[in-house]
């Protein structure tokens, strides 16, 4: 599928490619992309004739497709939790710039506070842009597939995390993920919390299917439906 690129609002935008979603938010002295797509050449030449200002890379966890056009850029920030993920499973390349849980990147009037989600993978983070009420959630909380196969993502993590976001859901009033519907309503948390504790409870089948190779359990809770170990 080819780059799709649309405007939220006059300083916000978001990239479709190829089934995932990433997004450019701009404030008075400088942009910050939130993650660099999968297949799309040339992301930071694109971002750069978005906006006047010099753009920062982000990235919301490693996986394949949330990384591809990090080599357009000499350094980007995420968790070092990711850090594994990143340079060894995937060979990544460039400097790592560490972010924590409740910094503030502030792009210039317009702060960007950090929260750390993991569960479906070590240094999943979310990005809240304060003023604007809304928060970038990468994987996590979507209407999709929510992968939670393979020795780095971890179920019981993973509600932490959901618990966190809804301790917090007075701060945001729309939620936007990186695949499936997009926005979604931060109800969501919840439905997601409750579906992934009847999985561990054995309340839900799974049917046995194969991704990249691997055989895993697919459940599906209606809301969405989790890849999980097994088969």
């Amino acid at each position: 599928m080819p780059l799709s690129v649309k405007a939220i609002d006059k300083n916000t935008w978001i990239f479709e490619d190829s089934g995932v979603r990433f997004f450019l938010l701009e404030g008075k002295k400088q942009s910050l992309l939130i993650d660099s797509g999968m297949t799309v050449k040339n992301v930071k030449n694109i971002a750069d004739g978005l906006t006047a200002h010099r753009v920062l890379l982000l990235n919301t966890h490693a996986d394949p497709d949330h990384i591809g056009g990090n080599s357009d850029f000499e350094s980007f920030y995420m968790n070092p939790a990711e850090a594994i993920n990143y340079y060894k499973l995937h060979n990544g390349k460039g400097e790592m710039l560490p972010v924590w849980d409740g910094d503030v990147i502030d792009l210039g009037d317009r702060p960007l506070k950090i929260i750390t989600t993991p569960g479906h993978t070590p240094g999943s983070i979310a990005v809240l842009d304060i003023n604007r009420r809304i928060i970038f959630t990468g994987d996590p909380i979507q209407t999709g597939r929510i992968f939670m196969f393979g020795i780095h993502r971890e179920m019981h993590a993973y509600r932490l995390s959901l618990l966190k976001l809804n301790a917090m859901a007075d701060q945001f009033d729309k939620i936007y993920p990186s695949h499936a519907d997009c926005p979604v309503g931060k109800d969501l948390i919840m439905e997601l919390y409750e579906a992934s504790g009847k999985i561990l409870e054995g309340l839900v089948p799974g049917v046995e299917q194969e991704v990249h190779g691997k055989k895993i359990m697919a459940y599906d809770v209606g809301i969405a439906t989790f890849l999980c170990d097994g088969g």
